[in-house]
């Protein structure tokens, strides 16, 4: 039963009392109990968090560092340990995640340095590996990854992340491209599952890749297909669609219900939260990382701000933050870290101050979220620990 507050409690014995001065303030009192019993019993156990909360609710920007939080999207391809230095300043662990791409060294490469690292930093830093589609048309291919794979978890593996070269290069005999629906991934797919690991799924790409870079609308993406024309779909109309790759990555999802989810930047859909938020009501086991594309949530809060807010508000345990920063031999290690602490700050601010704000990929000016402390500690630490259970560990 609700407890009444302690002045009403007091007022209420005045009820009692026939003093005709105790009349009026007798009504007025039962009127007040009433209402207030109403509201006990017919509000929700814990409503719904909104913008107007108490100050202490909310973080500010001197609880930065002192707020644990995990960045579960990071590539570091190098026994580097000035960027983890760092990390640890800012209160941070990260996710190192192995990737298949022509621009990174070998994946057994890859492996042997975030295990160097994680024996360096040991609650600092834990690694996802990845599969090589190298000999993708080869009989013995799935053997052979499940090996890799089984070899990798027993090094320390959280997870496995598979990369956009799936959908956009990877063909099979007959030169037709090889999407992540195809069935000989699901040995693959299957393994992953019952080892108790997570997938992460960099498949396709914004939808800006398929637009001239004049209309994409972010500067970032800007960048990025400049100098990469090869991923620029706008340029390779025989490629996949945008369509295409989502649709594939929703039946490999349909066929594997039980299977531990993590979508890669946004899951591709990053140009809208309502698209975003119809993926993740079909599909509960799947979670988004927000690696490389807050610009575009920063975008729609330009014109949008009340939209992205509720959205992090109803999908508060779906969402993970990340950045994609790497760490190799062509970054200068002083700017590069500097670089990155800078962004980590402007992302903190988003989501944490209501004040409005300026940052280099977007163009116009936009306020942040101001999400209250329980939604803040999910999206930078609670979501990781849940969707990388291992992860919780280090804690």
């Amino acid at each position: 039963m609700a407890t009444l507050p302690a002045e009403i409690i007091i007022e209420q014995k005045m009820i009692n009392s026939t003093s005709p001065k105790y009349l009026n303030i007798k009504i007025i009192i039962v009127a007040a109990i009433s209402a207030f019993a109403c509201f006990q019993s017919c509000s929700p156990s814990k409503p719904p968090l909104t913008g107007n909360l108490p100050a202490q609710l909310y973080y500010t920007a001197d609880d930065y560092k002192s707020v644990e939080k995990i960045n579960t999207h990071v590539h570091i391809r190098m026994d580097d340990t000035t960027f983890l230095n760092l990390a640890a300043a800012d209160n941070f662990r990260v996710l190192n995640v192995s990737v298949n791409s022509p621009s990174a060294p070998p994946i057994e490469k890859q492996r042997n340095i975030s295990v160097r690292l994680i024996k360096s930093y040991p609650t600092r830093i834990s690694y996802a590996t990845t599969i090589s589609v190298k000999n993708w048309n080869s009989e013995a291919w799935q053997q052979e990854m499940i090996y890799f794979l089984k070899e990798s978890f027993d090094m320390g593996a959280v997870g496995v992340k598979v990369w956009k070269n799936i959908g956009m290069d990877l063909r099979d005999k007959n030169g037709k491209f090889v999407m992540i629906d195809d069935p000989r991934f699901d040995p693959i797919i299957d393994f992953i599952e019952k080892s108790n690991k997570t997938l992460i799924g960099h498949l396709g790409e914004p939808r800006n890749c398929w637009l001239p870079i004049e209309k994409m609308t972010v500067q970032g993406d800007k960048d990025y297909f400049k100098a990469h024309p090869q991923y620029h779909m706008y340029l390779h109309p025989e490629y996949p669609s945008y369509e295409d790759q989502l649709n594939a990555k929703d039946r490999m999802l349909a066929k594997h219900p039980n299977l531990r989810f993590v979508g890669a930047h946004l899951g591709s859909l990053e140009w809208s939260v309502d698209e975003l938020a119809k993926r993740l009501d079909r599909f509960p086991n799947m979670a988004v990382d927000m690696a490389e594309r807050i610009s575009h949530l920063q975008y729609q809060a330009v014109t949008e701000w009340q939209k992205v807010h509720d959205f992090f508000i109803k999908y508060q345990d779906r969402l993970i933050y990340a950045t994609d920063q790497r760490v190799d031999s062509t970054q200068i290690p002083s700017q590069r870290n500097t670089e990155a602490h800078e962004s980590w700050l402007r992302h903190w601010k988003f989501f944490t101050s209501d004040e409005k704000m300026k940052v280099p990929k977007v163009e116009k000016e936009f306020k942040g979220l101001k999400l209250p402390r329980e939604v803040v500690d999910k999206i930078y630490r609670k979501n990781a620990e849940k969707w990388f259970p291992e992860m919780a560990k280090l804690h």
